[in-house]
């Protein structure tokens, strides 16, 4: 089959196709995530940014290129989140800057675009990292550019980009040792080619679902109206988890037979087998019958079985009781201020610390859930204020908060990088009341700089990095830049990280205890940093954040 051409309603079907690809692969992208924690995030950031621009195309009934351009490049730059999606929508932004000036795209014409796209999005980071989607999309449009003087065949010429997008991508690991030591290619440039293939496959006909459907709901704990909680039928009401002791290696025919019986009495199946033990997931509604098959391979350890029509419903209440708190917020307007603050936040403690300290607005997301550049900017509308301090606190979402301030015109805002939320509260603590906004900004980004960061979360899988084995499991202290502690105990893994990070110039440590940890437990271990570290204050926080049994500064 031989395409010269491309029209707007063809093109329009390939980025539906892209898009929906990426968003049936983005928990294995999610897992391409270099630290083994349980929050990897980059396929789900993607994916929510172009699914943002696939309903914009998804709601024109008649496009014209032009049009078309448009819903993807709003679409995108409005919904990208994370740096990853950021860049995806500077790569679609690019794409479209071309595209919109012609009815009909040849080779000659998409070559251009690629291009464009890659230049845009290279333009959009401050500082360029190869190894990474950057280099992966470099790669395809150097192809496309060759490929545009050899052929007028648009299969051809998408195939070939495709191959070339796919070879640059399994050499990322040469680029970047991290990658290399955590055994995976980059998790951008993966998402990317996935996008490709989805296009490809509508370009050549093959049968494709293009029904895009949004249920995304923006989090705020100021000034939103939230979506009201809706009853969902949960067909299996138990999630049962275990671990194998094998007898004996479980061979390939029976680990495929375990799998096909978990599947006749359930659903979300996973099972992961090596030659003496196999984990299992499954959501059933008689945990007793996964558990009987499970004993004839061995005995069982770590058994966990959790009702979750009975969790439902407690999220069902809680959630319906945020919303009833929040419905007066909205009717009440903010009084107009000289400045004002922004934050995102991970927990309901660090909100309260956040708010304490002068914050107007609350953006709910942080490490497991990337604002958007939209979710940004519906934030400085609600802030009545001449000039906005923009707090991230976290590294993946800078870009689109600056994303969002050059997408403001009527506001003064002023990024700070904060990478971490101890970074974000020293930020607050730090704004002077009369300085200029440069002079505020210049403050607090020196005074983050001598904020250390770690924070203890659990391995999701077996992987080695920083000269450190890590097994599924394993409690783990990750620094602002490396991993500190690898243990199989809480407190003695989140100790050691503490030593890695108190140097002489320490004064101040603050623990933020986390969702799923235990208030007694951050006192003793505040009270030991406290005996091994005479001269340093030490105080103690309810951060309420999830995945993080504790996030700890040292100042």
């Amino acid at each position: 089959m031989k395409i010269t051409s491309i029209k707007a309603d063809l093109l329009a079907k390939m980025f539906l196709a892209g898009a929906k690809n990426l968003e049936a692969k983005k928990e294995w992208i999610n897992e391409l995530n270099v630290f083994p924690v349980p929050d990897g995030d980059t396929g789900t950031n993607m994916s929510m940014t172009i699914m943002s621009a696939a309903k914009a195309v998804s709601e024109l009934e008649e496009p014209t290129m032009d049009k078309l351009a448009k819903a993807i490049s709003s679409g995108s730059l409005r919904g990208a989140r994370g740096n990853s999606g950021v860049i995806l929508s500077q790569l679609f932004r690019g794409f479209c800057k071309v595209i919109k000036e012609y009815d009909e795209l040849d080779v000659v014409i998409l070559s251009e675009a690629v291009q464009k796209a890659v230049e845009t999005a290279y333009k959009a980071v401050m500082k360029p990292k190869e190894g990474t989607i950057l280099t992966v999309a470099k790669g395809g449009a150097n192809k496309a550019e060759e490929l545009s003087t050899k052929t007028d065949d648009v299969v051809e010429f998408v195939s070939g980009v495709i191959e070339e997008a796919e070879y640059v991508l399994s050499k990322t690991p040469d680029m970047l040792p991290v990658l290399k030591q955590a055994g995976v290619v980059d998790s951008g440039g993966q998402g990317l080619v996935q996008v490709l293939k989805g296009a490809f496959d509508a370009l050549t006909g093959k049968e494709i679902d293009y029904t895009i459907e949004s249920n995304e709901v923006s989090k705020s704990s100021e000034g939103k109206v939230a979506e009201q909680p809706q009853e969902v039928e949960i067909k299996f009401g138990y999630c049962t988890e275990f671990i194998i002791m094998l007898n004996n290696p479980i061979s390939d025919k029976e680990e495929k037979a375990y799998k096909s019986y978990l599947e006749s009495i359930g659903d979300s199946i996973v099972v992961v087998a090596d030659d003496e033990i196999v984990k299992t997931h499954v959501h059933t509604n008689d945990p007793g019958l996964a558990i009987q098959k499970a004993l004839t391979f061995g005995a069982l350890s770590r058994i966990k079985i959790d009702n979750m029509r009975e969790e439902h419903q407690e999220k069902l209440l809680k959630e319906a009781n945020k919303v009833a708190e929040q419905q007066p917020k909205e009717e009440s307007k903010m009084e107009h201020k000289e400045v004002g603050f922004i934050a995102v936040s991970i927990g309901d403690g660090i909100n309260e610390i956040l708010k304490a300290l002068g914050t107007d607005y609350i953006i709910e997301g942080g490490q497991t859930m990337n604002p958007s550049t939209d979710d940004v900017l519906n934030a400085i509308e609600k802030v009545n204020a001449d000039t906005i301090y923009v707090l991230p606190n976290n590294k993946n979402i800078i870009m689109a908060a600056n994303q969002a301030a050059s997408l403001c015109e009527d506001k003064d805002i002023v990024v700070i990088p904060t990478k971490t939320i101890p970074q974000g509260i020293t930020a607050l603590v730090n704004y002077v009341v009369g300085a200029s906004a440069e002079e505020n900004k210049e403050n607090m980004m020196s005074e983050i700089e001598n904020v250390k960061t770690g924070q203890v979360t659990y391995a999701v899988r077996d992987t080695e990095i920083d000269g450190k084995e890590i097994k599924q499991n394993d409690f783990m202290g990750i620094g602002d830049k490396s991993i500190l502690s690898v243990g199989q105990d809480l407190e003695a893994t989140t100790l050691e990280m503490v030593d890695e990070m108190v140097d002489e110039d320490s004064a101040i440590v603050s623990i933020y205890i986390g969702a799923d940890a235990k208030e007694e437990d951050a006192d003793k271990i505040s009270a030991k940093i406290q005996e091994k570290y005479a001269d340093l204050e030490v105080e103690v926080n309810n951060g309420g954040q999830p995945i993080y049994y504790y996030i700890i500064s040292v100042e």
